[in-house]
């Protein structure tokens, strides 16, 4: 629609309403126009074109809605406090959160003091179990050597009744216990009075009596239920041996035994004392989150450092340097123990093998790195010092 259609306004270089005419025909047959603002004519036609979106409230709402229109295409990061209203150009402020707790409540005062690191278990609990078994262990080695043989028959035996429990429980997967204990109290015994070649033997007839014995019932899940059965029969009879093996030393047996766990104790604690107060980089957060690659320094200083001490007061013929050695080792393979009964733990879906030990958790919870590194240090002794 060009200018001249509108006609002339009344007054010099203004623009006025329309032509009676045309005025007469709009009035006659156009609707009554939607409420909004009223503008002044002669002040507003010539600067600006009136709003796309005209909301009630007058002259200045309108100027307002314009500018913010204008400044937000000219400037979009710099935006106004005001914006036109309705659902696609409504912009929320954010929200402040309802306060849960007021100044002054004890809600509040709690919540505000910082929260002091938590060890993760009972300590009380867990260091009373633990010097009561130093106590039982220290006095069967050092009184008659075949007491400490039953010791570990007994936590083998527990041992398996966890492990067996838990695959039962969670997988469905039924492992026969019975030839599994017998046989692995024989692994031991023959470990000890027979050496290294009666504990293969042992372990030889174990795995044999697991699959005889699963026989006796349904043939489905046979090679499943079997190869767990003979998995158990290594990784808890077998590998606990090995202490047997170290024990039968004449010279120094139980100041071996006593190496090893006095080892694998300072390592675990070490991890577990200075990954709790400085671990901040995970080992194997996918594994055990737990564990931090401070943790493992923290390990293998403490356990060079009582390797060292326990070569060279404990052990017949050995060196300080081989101690350091050894405590290496024993701080690599009891964090390699820890995550892999870890790894089992995770793919069984709980927390703890068991409950009998309060502040442990169950006997397998306590042998996870002891385990791995008994075959581990029986060799280094063999390499450092022979059989005995």
């Amino acid at each position: 629609m060009n200018e001249s259609s509108w006609g002339a306004s009344p007054g010099a270089g203004q623009w006025g309403p329309p032509d009676h005419g045309l005025a007469s025909s709009l009035r006659g047959a156009a609707p009554p126009a939607p409420a909004g603002p009223v503008h002044d004519w002669g002040a507003a036609a010539q600067t600006r074109p009136m709003p796309i979106v005209p909301e009630p409230g007058g002259h200045q709402d309108d100027d307002r809605e314009y500018r913010d229109i204008r400044d937000d295409r000219d400037h979009p990061d710099d935006r106004g406090a005001a914006r036109l209203s309705g659902p696609l150009f409504r912009e929320e402020e954010p929200q402040e959160p309802m306060p849960t707790s007021f100044p002054g409540s004890d809600r509040s005062a709690d919540s505000a003091k910082p929260q002091k690191k938590s060890a993760g278990r009972n300590l009380r609990a867990a260091i009373g179990v633990g010097v009561g078994l130093g106590a039982v262990i220290l006095a069967s080695l050092f009184v008659y050597k075949p007491v400490f043989i039953g010791v570990i028959a007994i936590a083998v035996v527990v041992g398996l009744w966890e492990l067996t429990s838990r695959l039962a429980e969670r997988k469905d997967i039924r492992v026969p216990l019975v030839p599994l204990a017998v046989g692995g109290t024989a692994m031991v015994v023959a470990g000890y009075v027979r050496g290294a070649e009666g504990a293969w033997v042992a372990m030889a007839l174990t795995a044999l009596a697991v699959l005889v014995w699963r026989m006796t019932e349904a043939p489905e899940n046979y090679l499943r239920d079997v190869t767990a059965g003979v998995f158990a029969a290594f990784y808890v009879p077998f590998l606990a041996t090995f202490v047997a093996l170290m024990l039968a030393a004449e010279a120094d047996g139980p100041q071996r035994v006593v190496t090893f766990l006095l080892l694998t104790v300072v390592s675990d604690t070490g991890a577990y004392a200075v990954g709790w107060r400085f671990g901040k980089h995970k080992l194997a957060p996918r594994i055990s989150p737990g564990k931090t690659r401070e943790g493992l320094v923290g390990a293998v200083l403490f356990a060079m450092a009582a390797g060292a001490l326990c070569m060279e007061f404990l052990i017949v013929g050995g060196s300080w340097w081989q101690g350091l050695l050894l405590g290496l080792a024993v701080a690599a393979s009891a964090t390699l123990g820890d995550l892999g009964e870890s790894m089992i733990k995770r793919d069984l879906g709980i927390k703890d093998m068991g409950t009998l030990l309060p502040g442990h958790g169950g006997i397998m919870d306590r042998l996870d790195s002891l385990l791995p590194t008994a075959p581990v240090v029986w060799l280094l002794f063999v390499v450092f010092v022979g059989s005995g």
